[in-house]
């Protein structure tokens, strides 16, 4: 079983930052791919970045184009979004998840999810 909790989202002017963070229980976060996903109003929750568990390889959706950077800190039980360049068309709620097996971008893989945090761009 694994909890998560969001944090770090907020408002922020087109062309700003924010960094997420989330923080998990239990002692095998090391196992997980964890992943962010988002999901703006009326809209589907989408993929947005993933992370094996030794923090080696990340992933990302396309449209982030190098803005966007994930990564871990295992001895913490914490990962992280960093959002740079960010643009109106980013507002959404993100979430954390952890997922235990299938596909890295599908949402149904991943059976740990957070409550989500707002990020608000504004132009």
């Amino acid at each position: 079983q694994v909890q998560l909790v969001e944090s770090g989202g907020g408002l922020v002017q087109a062309g700003g930052s924010l960094r997420l963070s989330c923080a998990a229980s239990g002692r095998t976060f090391s196992n997980y791919v964890m992943g962010w996903f988002r999901q703006a109003p009326g809209k589907e929750r989408e993929f947005v970045a993933a992370i094996r568990g030794s923090g080696g390889t990340a992933y990302y959706a396309d449209f982030v184009k190098g803005r966007f950077t994930i990564s871990r800190d295992n001895a913490k039980n914490l990962v992280y979004l960093q959002l740079n360049t960010l643009k109106p068309e980013d507002t959404a709620v993100y979430y954390c998840a952890a997922r235990t097996i299938g596909s890295l971008t599908t949402r149904s893989s991943y059976d740990y999810w957070g409550q989500g945090t707002q990020v608000t761009v504004s132009s």
